[in-house]
């Protein structure tokens, strides 16, 4: 009778092992979860704030697009909407993607995969917004003058001399700074998933 008792503690005993260790791995995950989540929103609310501030000067813009009385300017008002409108959506839409990855449901392995897409997807996201942000700026420029000062900048040398290259350096810089910080967040939220599979 002692070997049944003692067979039947050790069957209990492992069940409550096992289920430690299923409660574990479930705290590991939502832990990883959280901080997956985390990794990303540094980069998610930055863009949200980016993609608001883009809808604001896209609706100034097209509120405004009577003032743009020349063609060129007409041109350079279109071209600065659909850069406002369609490139924060996209990016956005990129950030989503990643967002979306539940670490809970499928295996590790696809996991990583997934994130491994939509990081790429985000990555060519942001290599097309940072080509874009350089014809943005001279579409912009003029657009902005004449709505806020209602001159013609093609007009001014000035622009073309200063303004433009100047722009192109704080564009440059504010990218490189913007692109090490998001590599650095896609990067720990990529090494939290592999974490879990070591």
């Amino acid at each position: 009778m002692e070997l049944e008792e003692l067979k039947n503690e050790w069957q209990e005993m492992s069940k409550e092992i096992e289920n430690q260790k299923i409660l574990t791995d479930k705290l590991i995950i939502d832990m990883t979860q959280e901080k997956f989540n985390k990794r990303l929103s540094s980069i998610s609310i930055p863009e949200s704030v980016g993609a608001i501030i883009c809808a604001f000067m896209a609706l100034y813009i097209i509120f405004n697009f009577y003032k743009l009385d020349i063609w060129y300017l007409e041109v350079c008002g279109a071209l600065s909407i659909a850069y406002l409108i369609l490139l924060p959506f996209y990016v956005l839409k990129s950030i989503k993607g990643m967002k979306k990855i539940n670490i809970a449901v499928n295996s590790l392995k696809q996991t990583i995969l997934d994130f491994s897409k939509r990081k790429n997807q985000f990555w060519f996201a942001q290599r097309i917004g940072f080509y874009l942000n350089f014809l943005f700026i001279i579409a912009i420029l003029p657009v902005f003058g004449k709505l806020f000062k209602d001159k013609d900048l093609f007009l001014s040398a000035k622009l073309w001399y200063w303004y433009i290259p100047a722009m192109f350096v704080f564009l440059i810089v504010f990218s490189i700074w913007g692109l090490k910080h998001y590599k650095k967040a896609t990067t720990d939220a990529e090494n939290l998933l592999k974490d879990l599979e070591g």
